[in-house]
């Protein structure tokens, strides 16, 4: 358990950092939008797709089912719709509000996993979700008071919710994929080679395309497919092999307070007194929910 623990809060400490690339992104180029957010979600799947090519030879030896390969590129276009609209909320709402309301995949996570695969929830990991789910509100509502780094907010926070949705079927349906057969290698490499084709078209389609940024747009986006992308999704991708999805998306709802600390110390984007406050009860809830979960790993999964 405590390679697990120490394996997802690397993912949580990497993918925080994916707010400030793209803002920093966003900066370097002078852009914002849509068609400006699309180039950076399909460039970042792409470059770590590449890098993940030499790992091929794995995949074509891999036992999986035909099933197991339809839940990867199932995974992968929810990814997809994922980037495609949590990175064009950045573009119009604050880092604190997007990262906090992107991050409540613990709620739909819980709901699919109740309804879908019949995975009831304890009482103690129920109240620590909504705990945590009120600590993620009182962060949204006091960075939204303040009024200062977003030009629109209800848009942007709306992005970042659909974005929380295809998250969470990314989750689910991205375990289902390893529970039939796929490693973790072989998994990643369908699900970001997927998420990559179905973006890639889209910056096109929107008047934008893949030249004339500055140089520095493209060392960021470098920096995305390294640090979040393969570091930071890929280990929470591993990670909810060995335990239930939803106490992974709850060690996620940390990421929020590490993308706010960021923000500050990179572009002064200080958060209100209410968010310190949101954060520390988002903790509290996180870890009653810890203690709620007690299921033991399956040991009968391989590891890659």
């Amino acid at each position: 358990m405590q390679r697990v623990t120490l394996i997802l809060a690397v993912g949580v400490l990497t993918t925080s950092t994916s707010a400030i690339l793209i803002r920093l992104a966003l900066l370097a180029a002078n852009r914002s939008g849509v068609g400006f957010s699309l180039f950076l979600a399909a460039t970042r799947l792409l470059l770590a797709t590449l890098l993940l090519l030499p790992t091929w030879p794995q995949l074509r030896r891999s036992p999986a089912s035909l099933q197991a390969y339809l839940w990867a590129i199932a995974a992968g276009i929810c990814l997809a719709g994922h980037f495609a609209t949590w990175i064009s909320s950045l573009s119009f709402t604050s880092i604190a509000a997007s990262a906090t309301i992107v991050t409540t995949n613990p709620v739909w996570i819980a709901l699919l996993s109740w309804f879908w695969f019949r995975e009831k929830p304890s009482r103690l990991t129920a109240l620590g979700i909504a705990i945590a789910l009120g600590g993620g509100v009182v962060i949204a509502i006091g960075e939204s008071s303040q009024g200062k780094h977003g030009i629109n907010p209800l848009l942007g926070d709306g992005l970042a919710l659909v974005g929380a949705w295809f998250a969470s079927l990314y989750l689910l349906w991205g375990r289902e994929a390893q529970k039939q057969g796929l490693t973790i290698g072989s998994y990643i490499l369908i699900a970001y080679g997927s998420a990559a084709l179905c973006l890639l078209p889209l910056p096109l389609l929107e008047g934008g395309g893949y030249g004339n940024y500055p140089l520095a747009v493209y060392g960021y986006v470098g920096l995305m497919a390294l640090f979040p992308q393969l570091i930071g999704h890929t280990s929470l991708n591993w990670a909810v092999r060995w335990i239930s999805p939803t106490l992974v998306t709850l060690a996620i709802l940390f990421e929020p307070l590490g993308s706010s600390l960021l923000g500050w110390l990179v572009f002064m984007e200080i958060p209100p007194l209410t968010v310190i406050w949101g954060g520390l009860i988002l903790l509290v809830g996180v870890a009653i929910a810890v203690i709620g979960n007690r299921k033991p790993p399956n040991p009968s999964i391989t590891l890659d």
